[in-house]
């Protein structure tokens, strides 16, 4: 059985619906994976906001907006009167549940309920789509089977059992529908995966069935060599390794969540990225095997703020990294790059929740400079076949970019740069001209 996923875009509207539907009926079965319908979210954490705030009245405008656009939905999107009937069924008992909300108590534990509803909405919705079609269709809902752990981490072992078990008591049918994004956490308590998360739920579904492929639908036809939204002339890239497309998911290709990799390359299962509105389109293809070795692409990730630490104890002294690395531990700060000298060392995060307090502690070893407004440039490739001249082809290409780190032969598969967010564009086009689209 394959697995399917299909983002916000992709079941945006009743005719991105139907194509969905074209898309997944061609009589082989399937679990599909669906995200909550595009600005769905956006409009459930904007509910949040003002509830948090304890603005009900606001709250109570966006959300009268949000079941307008569904009823809206319901109505295009079914054929017969019955099947719009139960639509409406659905969509309104989650929004009379949704009011509730607007005469309690407003804490983390309703938020994460609240914003749960995008996805229980499209999967519903979805699920009388095909059954209306006459598609044998069940859905399988996420909260009785996705699972995270104390450290919120995704717990396969839980999920495998969970998973098999629901579809052997459930009808044997061709198409399985269930949510991304949404689990429980030890508590039993309704959490999520964070933004992106179907993506993950997708991978961690197919590792739990043993797919034999993790489909992963969008709007684009794949991993581009560069970011498209910036720069000109990029070009799709037909396959992959799981390590080159888990450095380009994490150092900012927005087409793939970071995490989704994982799990696929621990059960060996392909991932493939296809576009649905192109479905004709090979896609990228993700495998323990690459097509070549060299320089494939190039990312940014953005919102980076890098740290200096400069301190004369530093100087044949051990035991000195430990100590700033438990700092970022104790405040559960993950550590993007770093580079040290002999009395200085450098790093940049991405989380500047505790910024403050993180600075305040590394001032006890030293002089602390933080520079924010950052971007980290990633090439990514199987770089270590091509190690004669490599780094040579890299820096002469960034001849005049203002570069603040440099993190190179931490992985075989990656060499990244640190440079200010304003010079991110014509970096990533200086990388596209003189490395990617160059000839050697």
């Amino acid at each position: 059985m394959k697995v399917y996923k299909f983002g916000g875009t992709s079941v945006g509207s009743p005719e991105n619906m139907r194509m969905v539907r074209q898309i997944i009926t061609d009589g082989e079965p399937k679990l599909v994976v669906l995200s909550a319908m595009s600005g769905t979210t956006n409009s459930l954490v904007e509910i949040s906001s003002h509830l948090y705030q304890q603005h009900p009245h606001k709250a109570s405008e966006v959300m009268a907006r949000l079941e307008e656009k569904y009823a809206r939905v319901v109505e295009a999107l079914y054929a017969t009167p019955e099947y719009r009937e139960k639509g409406q069924v659905v969509t309104e008992g989650i929004f009379r549940m949704m009011r509730l909300f607007l005469h309690k108590s407003f804490t983390l534990k309703e938020e994460k309920i609240l914003v749960a509803q995008g996805e229980l909405l499209s999967t519903q919705l979805f699920t009388l789509l095909m059954q209306e079609s006459g598609h044998s269709t069940f859905l399988l809902p996420a909260l009785d089977f996705m699972r995270v752990d104390e450290e919120r981490a995704a717990d396969l072992p839980a999920i495998r059992t969970l998973l098999l078990e629901l579809i052997d008591n459930s009808p044997r049918v061709d198409y399985y529908i269930t949510q991304g994004f949404i689990c429980r956490n030890p508590a039993g308590e309704i959490d999520n995966l964070e933004r992106g998360g179907s993506d993950y739920t997708a991978s961690l579904v197919g590792a739990a069935i043993d797919a034999e492929e993790v489909q992963i639908w969008t709007d684009i036809d794949g991993f581009h060599n560069n970011d498209p939204r910036f720069v000109s002339n990029t070009r799709k890239i037909d396959q992959l390794s799981f390590n080159e497309a888990a450095e380009l998911a994490y150092f900012g290709a927005k087409i793939l969540h970071p995490q989704t990799i994982f799990p696929a390359r621990i059960q060996n299962i392909p991932v493939r990225l296809k576009n649905t509105m192109n479905p004709s389109d090979s896609g990228t293809l993700i495998t323990t095997r690459s097509d070549g070795s060299g320089i494939k692409a190039v990312a940014a990730k953005d919102g980076i703020t890098a740290i200096k630490i400069r301190s004369g104890r530093m100087l044949m002294a051990y035991g000195f990294l430990k100590k700033v690395f438990e700092i970022f531990e104790r405040h559960k700060t993950p550590i993007d790059m770093i580079s040290t000298s002999e009395v200085a060392v450098s790093l940049t995060v991405d989380n500047t929740r505790h910024l403050e307090e993180i600075h305040h502690a590394l001032m006890a070893f030293g002089e602390v400079e933080i520079d924010r407004d950052m971007s980290i440039i990633c090439i990514v490739g199987d770089i270590i076949r091509e190690e004669t001249g490599f780094a040579s082809r890299v820096f002469n290409a960034l001849d005049g970019i203002p570069i603040r780190m440099i993190s190179y032969g931490g992985s075989r598969y990656n060499i990244s740069v640190l440079v200010p967010t304003s010079h991110k564009t014509s970096t990533l086009q200086t990388l596209s001209d003189k490395l990617l689209n160059a000839s050697f």
